[in-house]
Order: structure tokens, then sequence, then C-alpha cells
């Protein structure tokens, strides 16, 4: 579904430079449901973005849904927009109009392409626990409702991928458990491929497979052991806490095409690797193994 390869992004102004992403390498695979996490000014944003059609990389390669989104005029970005991406925002003003019902908000996206689908509407609405709340204003929904409201205006017009830009930010946990419940419930049921950016760490046990940024490209990859589905499967009451204590992913360094990768932090804490910015490389027993370096004289 997403293929980036090599993405840059430097944003320019009279007299600074900003290198937001650093040759960023990336695969989605279609129906995948996977999160972005990364510090702020790691690149997470930027990338979500230009996937979103809303920002164009400096150089690279940037493939959605087989679309070269870099070949793009102004007429296939606005077309790219409408039909093939949803977003969702942290901020429900960017997504939801207030004086407005609920129904009449999931109705604009339809009837900016041409349609008017009340019963799609109605639909969507029943999809993400509203069927009930149809006719109320904004005012009248809770924080959590709202961002429901959100998610079925992404959807209106059947997308092929769906991104959040932190969707829980704003949320108590309670309901952010919920939204992320919603999102793991429409990617099983119409298949829908969900890309994440979140600073939610509960978000890990939601997803089965977490992309972190660092410096503008891909450092970690961190993968769940047992697919979410398989794991609420054998979970019964008595070991509901258990399980939500053990490790349910591995986390994987991730090494670009020039063999380059980014050691985690708290590994260069070690002893012999504070004092010097070399290391050794060596092939020990099909292993690569790094061992402090020793600056020259």
């Amino acid at each position: 579904m997403i293929q980036c390869e090599g993405l840059v992004k430097i944003y320019k102004t009279a007299d600074l430079e900003v290198v937001a992403l650093q040759g960023l390498d990336m695969l989605v695979e279609e129906g995948e449901l996977m999160a972005i996490i990364g510090n702020s000014g790691s690149g997470k944003s930027t990338l979500l973005n230009m996937l979103g059609g809303l920002d164009k990389p400096s150089a690279g390669k940037l493939l959605v849904d087989g679309q070269d989104l870099l070949a793009f005029g102004e007429r296939e970005l606005v077309a790219y927009k409408r039909e093939t991406v949803g977003f969702v925002w942290q901020n429900n003003a960017r997504n939801l109009i207030p004086y407005l019902s609920a129904m009449e908000n999931v109705e604009l996206p339809m009837l900016l392409k041409g349609k008017r689908r009340r019963a799609r509407a109605i639909e969507l609405l029943e999809a993400v626990g509203l069927g009930h709340r149809t006719k109320n204003k904004l005012s009248e929904l809770s924080g959590g409702e709202q961002q429901r409201v959100a998610i079925a205006i992404a959807l209106a017009n059947n997308p092929r991928l769906l991104l959040a830009d932190e969707p829980t930010g704003s949320l108590d946990t309670n309901t952010s458990n919920q939204v992320l419940d919603l999102f793991r419930s429409l990617n099983r049921t119409i298949g829908i491929t969900i890309v994440i950016v979140t600073h939610d760490p509960q978000l890990a046990r939601k997803v089965d497979r977490v992309v972190q940024i660092r410096d503008g490209k891909t450092s970690a990859e961190i993968i769940r052991r047992v697919s979410y589905a398989e794991e609420l499967a054998r979970m019964d009451a008595e070991d509901a806490l258990r399980a939500a204590e053990e490790e349910s992913h591995i986390e994987y360094a991730v090494v670009d095409k020039a063999g380059r990768l980014q050691i985690p932090a708290g590994y260069l804490d070690a002893d012999g690797f504070k004092d010097s910015n070399k290391v050794r490389v060596e092939m020990e027993g099909g292993r690569i193994v790094l061992y402090p370096g020793k600056e020259a004289g």
C-alpha cells in the first residue's frame, strides 16, 4: 500500500534550512494496522502529511496504492485526497463543522464529490457506534463521540488508506482505548489500511507493527509476537492482567540499503562506548558484533 524510498524533506526560509526527513525508507502492506512513533521533531508528522498529499518530499520515492505522489499535478492531488486517503486529526476542529449535526458532517465529503448519500452516512455512524446520535449537534457529544464522528467522516468516500495523527491525544485513557479498539475493528471488518502517528504507549498493544522514526530516518521496528486477535482469543479473566504485563512485541533495529543502522541510545551508554564515536565491527559465529572503538593516538 505504501512504499517510501530515500525520502528527504528540507524546509527552507530566508536564512534557515531544516532537514525533517533524511532518506527515510518504509513499506506498509495492504490491510495493515500499524503505528509510527517518535519524539517531537523526529519527522513522523512530516511523513504523515506526505502520505496524505498535504506536503511533497524534496527528494526520494513515494508510492501509495500504486500511485506516484511526486508525479501528481494539482488536479490529481485533489482527487487523491478525496478518493484514496482519509485523515483523522487530533484537533477535532480540523475534522468537524460545529453547527452541523453528526450526520450532516459525515454527508459533507460525499456532497463535495457530487453525491448525497444519507443512508451511507447513517451506516458509517452506526459502524462507529453512534447510530443513536445522528441528529445531535457536536456540542451535545463527548470528546470521544466527536472523534468517532471524525473517523466516520474520514471513511465517507471509501478510502483505501486511513491516516490518524495523534487521534487519542486529547482523550482520557478509557476513551482512548475505545477509539483504538474501533480502529482495530474497522481494520478487521472492512480491510482498510490504517497508519497512526502517536505518543500513546498503550497503542503498541493494539497494533501488530510499530515503526520508530529518529532523526528523520526509520530506526527500529517493533513487531508483535502473536497477533492481537490471537492474544485476545486466548486471554480469559484470570490471565488478562498477567498478559498485559508480558512483553508482547519484539524490537528490531532497521538497517538501510547502505548498511547503516541506528543503535538504541541505551546501548551506547555502556562502558567503552561513551568516550568514542567509533566501533569495531566483526563477524563471529554468524553474528555481527560491535566492540568499543578507541580514538587514534
